[in-house]
């Protein structure tokens, strides 16, 4: 009896999150019911699977709305019902017009009006429904002669009247408006909740009829969906026979190219692949990722092959993956096996600049009816949800921003901010508004309408109103085409190298780069900032423990950085055991015959899926389970439960020790969805390594390219401070020789005009054109009579000294431009230029410190580019030891000086604590730790130059100070304001630090985990 229920999927909406809405139905004996969510299907499949659970019979429809006003409700007959209607909502959204006040022409669909809404005359499929409190209208009116066209309305949009004041607080939230000015044609009515079906029914008891076609639409209404069938684009050619021929013939081809004609080993696996691939219908996924990587090539775009299908070699042989699985004695099973539902991942990234190429062609060559991005809520958080409903709330913006920035312990204590603080909590974890996934797209066999409606946001290309799990749910499987800066880092590197030395760098032949003796010698020093995945000071701590001087140990190294081989502390033991492999046991024979290159400790997924079928015991079947809850796919806790299960029962069937099988069981359960397969970890290294190639040989050209990408992991300041490092001369944006980007002459580095904060890019771009098309500015007047701008563009160009090429100062210059431009409309000022000759002035000449410029290019860049910050330290003082000698100071007490580049909260159990990367006044780096006792005492106070007092641990060859006292050191005042105290230090603040946060819990303690390092069985 209930055919319009609304879920928390009816955004700002509804306030029922889907499980609980058919648990009510349990609950009140509901026999059928709709889930018709406000223009959206995004709930449908997992309510038809939360029905059929509890033998509920289940019908699925839209709600259509327009500006917030009722037109009808759509249920659909059937699969062709639900198409229908997705057809025409998905018109409605790509062409952006208001929806019909009646239906259009349905065949499969049931229409009802509301009661106030109601055409005329209605169609054969469409009903009016009548609401409970609407009953006492159709005594004596000429409604009684419809009742044969009435079904009963009772909407579900809340359950309590605490969820009713939530759907107010949403309603205020979707229209922008505080509480108070709700009008009641804003939110839903008091009486949408669910009543126990026997009581609705005896409500109608007087309307047979009523009741009668509420039942025939419910029986009528007959939704199957079969989720067991694959979804995807089938064939790449047109049969499974072709298919399978072309992947034969590709491979067989790649083949050649990858290992010559005698490779029997090579030969082996590519036929045992091809089989399992044949077997399990694969071919199609395959081809169309071939088919994607062979137009990327063509264009010349450099890409990277990741995922679990780099442990392919048939993906090695097409040129999807750079990975040969041989060389790594990957996993085969991890990336393919006969109990696996779904083709493996491939994870195709391209720099963000070409990756929109990459997406026209996969939506052009494959139909716009039949490709989309898979859609994901974005869930009401913290921060958002204590502004969103705070402003509902009336609340000023000085209290939101208290609000937002801090934990609730520290909220203000009264009723309002109690309110917000109640009803917040209840939205956590709420949809509040539907997105684009960042990668995954589906290319489907059918037209994707007889699935979703499709929406166009502001990118351009369409997307699935379902998110990726449920897309998978129901059948189908995504290609993940994504983008990075790293690869923009690379393949601008190997332009450059072209343009300003004449060098073509074949950096797609991966032997060039991938254990080459110079970047080892890089890699085990940590020397790896602007590199791709290795900069972080996490990750350079990590080289440099490990000594990392070869590919394999830089494979192992990217897997271990991941949050579930640290917190399990297997981070910490691989690298006891990788500096001392003569001090441990392995904990049982299996672990040295199947984990022996890792030393006995779980790195990769597949090694947890080869202990738990080596050790364990358990079926192929349960090593799928755990695949797929550690690449964060399994939503099943019954499932992960049951393997868990099977797992002690099969230890204890095989005699191992209870012991030793909770300790291994426990580092499982901490890899779930926190690491990387080993192909996927090789994909990364081999990344790395084209880029730590290019940084060691092409240092200067490598940082430009980093620069111009927008960098990484650092600010701007720490690549330019790296370009210096290796010899480049750096110079301030110039209009003669700057291009928008930032560019280079031989080792002369010139900054780009985007980089200057003020100056309005289309000015910028402008520049850089006009330059291009009529030549070098001669001079200021030159400059001002063909550039479009204004006294404030002129004055920020001139105090970084873009106009340093007239030879004259920036006293002078900026005499010269306000006399020209101050009196002068922007509209006449060419018109009089050219009218009339520009006039000599004689121009004092005026004293200027020697530190200006440096104060100048803080203001414009955040850091000086003409000095060190060290210079403008009013102490000559620069620290007792260098960052080059920490090694030698173990166990002892140093003082240092040092400028911060970055700092990373952690939190600990003891409280808060950052770990800080800085530079010393030779440029080197260096680390410290910074715990809450000292933090309390010593915080971190912006961006900027601190005194350092600390013990110097080196800890596997990598020195960290623990600071036991910090200062923050005084620069000089600003000397462009001598005579104005309360400016002399204002520019001091646009010095800038790193800082990375981290929400997680803490992590345990060594002596919690303890994990063992002798033989337990």
């Amino acid at each position: 009896m209930y055919l319009n229920c609304h879920s928390f999927h009816s955004l700002r909406y509804g306030t029922i999150p889907l499980t609980d809405l058919v648990q009510q139905a349990v609950q009140c004996n509901v026999k059928a019911m709709a889930l018709t969510d406000i223009n959206t299907v995004t709930g449908i499949y997992d309510f038809i699977k939360e029905c059929k659970a509890v033998a509920i019979k289940p019908l699925v429809g839209i709600e259509f709305r327009c500006n917030n006003e009722l037109r009808y409700i759509g249920l659909a007959k059937n699969a062709e019902g639900l198409a229908e209607m997705n057809r025409f909502l998905t018109k409605h959204n790509f062409d952006n017009t208001v929806l019909p006040l009646e239906a259009p022409e349905f065949k499969e669909v049931f229409i009802i009006y509301s009661f106030e809404n109601a055409p005329t005359t209605l169609k054969e499929y469409e009903y009016i429904g009548i609401r409970l409190e609407e009953l006492p209208k159709l005594f004596g009116s000429h409604w009684k002669q419809r009742l044969d066209k009435m079904v009963i309305f009772q909407p579900v949009t809340f359950r309590v009247k605490k969820e009713f004041n939530l759907h107010k607080i949403l309603r205020a939230i979707d229209t922008n408006v505080i509480l108070s000015k709700l009008t009641l044609n804003d939110y839903c009515k008091t009486t949408e909740v669910m009543l126990p079906l026997e009581e609705l029914i005896s409500k109608f008891s007087d309307y047979p009829e009523i009741i009668g076609n509420t039942e025939k639409i419910i029986d009528q209404c007959n939704f199957e969906f079969d989720f067991k069938t694959p979804k995807n684009k089938k064939y790449y050619t047109n049969s499974r026979t072709s298919d399978m021929a072309l992947l034969t013939s590709l491979a067989k081809q790649g083949l050649l190219w990858r290992y010559g004609a005698t490779n029997t080993q090579a030969t082996a696996r590519v036929e045992k692949e091809l089989k399992v691939i044949e077997e399990l219908e694969f071919s199609g996924y395959f081809l169309i990722t071939w088919d994607i990587i062979r137009y990327s090539n063509s264009c010349g775009f450099l890409h990277i092959g990741r995922g679990s299908g780099a442990n392919s070699i048939v993906s090695y042989c097409l040129g999807i993956t750079d990975i040969c699985p041989i060389e790594l004695d990957l996993y085969f099973e991890r990336f393919l096996n006969l109990n696996r539902k779904s083709p493996p991942d491939f994870d195709i990234d391209w720099s963000w600049k070409e990756r929109d190429t990459i997406l026209e062609y996969i939506f052009n060559r494959y139909g716009a009816e039949h490709v989309a991005f898979c859609g994901t809520n974005v869930e009401f958080k913290y921060r958002s949800i204590f502004r969103e409903v705070g402003k509902v709330f009336g609340l000023p913006k000085e209290e939101l921003d208290m609000l937002a920035k801090n934990p609730m312990a520290l909220h203000d204590g009264n009723s309002v901010v109690k309110y917000v603080q109640e009803y917040g909590m209840m939205l956590e974890k709420y949809p509040n508004q539907r997105s684009m996934h960042s990668c995954g797209i589906i290319i489907s066999e059918k037209p994707l309408t007889n699935y979703t409606v499709l929406e166009m946001p502001p990118k351009g290309f369409p997307i699935v109103l379902f998110d990726m799990h449920i897309a998978e749910d129901i059948g189908f499987e995504k290609f993940d085409i994504l983008s990075q800066r790293g690869i923009g880092h690379i393949d601008d590197s190997v332009k450059l190298i072209e343009k300003n030395r004449g060098i073509k760098v074949d950096i797609r032949n991966t032997s060039l780069s991938k254990n080459e003796a110079n970047a080892n010698l890089y890699l085990e020093r940590g020397r790896t900032i602007g590199c791709f995945y290795i900069e972080s000071p996490a990750m350079r701590g990590l080289l440099r423990r490990l000594k990392c001087d070869n590919y394999k140990t830089l494979v192992a190294a990217s897997s271990i950085i991941r949050p579930g081989v640290a917190q399990s502390g297997m981070m910490k033991e691989y690298i006891f055991r990788h500096n001392y492999p003569d001090k441990f046991e392995y904990f049982h024979e299996v672990f040295k015959e199947q984990l022996g290159e890792t030393y006995g400790i779980m790195v990769y997924q597949e090694d947890v899926i080869k202990i738990a079928l080596y050790y364990g015991g358990l079926p192929a079947a349960d090593g799928d389970i755990l695949r797929r809850a550690m690449s964060g796919k399994g939503r099943s806790k019954e499932a992960l439960q049951k393997v868990k299960d099977n797992f002690f029962a099969s230890c204890l069937q095989k005699g191992h020790p209870i012991k030793l099988s909770e300790e291994i069981y426990r580092q499982i359960e901490s890899f779930a969805g926190y690491s990387f397969c080993k192909a996927h970890s090789a994909s990364y290294a081999v990344e790395s390594y084209q880029s730590l190639y290019l940084k060691v040989h092409y240092p200067v050209e490598f940082m430009v390219a980093v620069i111009n990408n927008q960098g990484g992991f650092y600010r701007t300041e720490v690549y330019i401070h790296e370009a210096r490092m290796s010899g480049a001369i750096v110079h301030n944006p110039c209009v003669n020789k700057s291009e928008y980007e930032t560019n280079l002459y031989g080792i002369d580095i010139y900054l780009g005009l985007m980089h200057l904060e003020g100056l309005e890019t289309k000015i910028a771009q402008f520049i850089v054109k006009e330059r291009n098309m009529h030549g070098e500015f001669k001079s200021l007047e030159d400059f001002i009579n063909r550039i479009p701008i204004g006294i404030e563009g002129i004055q920020i160009l001139i105090f970084i000294g873009a106009f340093h090429f007239t030879g004259k100062t920036k006293n002078q210059l900026l005499v010269i431009a306000r006399l020209i431009l101050v009196n002068f409309k922007p509209e006449n000022r060419n018109l009089m230029l050219i009218q009339e000759p520009v006039k000599e002035y004689k121009l004092p000449v005026l004293e200027r410190s020697a530190f200006e410029d440096a104060f100048d290019e803080i203001e414009l860049l955040s850091f000086p580019v003409s000095c060190s910050p060290f210079d403008l330290l009013q102490t000559t003082y620069r620290g007792a030891i260098m960052a080059k000698d920490l090694v030698k100071h173990h166990k002892k007490s140093v003082k240092m000086l040092a400028y911060l580049i970055s700092r990373k909260h952690v939190p600990t159990k003891r409280g808060t604590m950052y770990f800080g990367t800085w530079i010393d006044v030779e440029g080197e780096y260096f680390d410290t730790a910074h715990f809450t006792d000292s933090l309390e005492k010593y915080p971190f106070q912006g961006g900027g130059c601190y005194l350092l007092l600390g013990n110097v641990e080196v800890d596997y060859h990598f020195p960290t100070i623990t600071v036991t006292k910090m200062a923050k050191m005084p620069f000089i005042p600003d000397p462009r304001y001598s005579n104005t105290n309360d400016r002399q230090f204002k520019v001091h603040e646009h010095i800038r630090e790193d800082v990375s946060m981290t929400h997680r819990a803490p992590y345990p303690q060594e002596h919690e985990y303890n994990m063992p390092r002798h033989k337990m069985g």
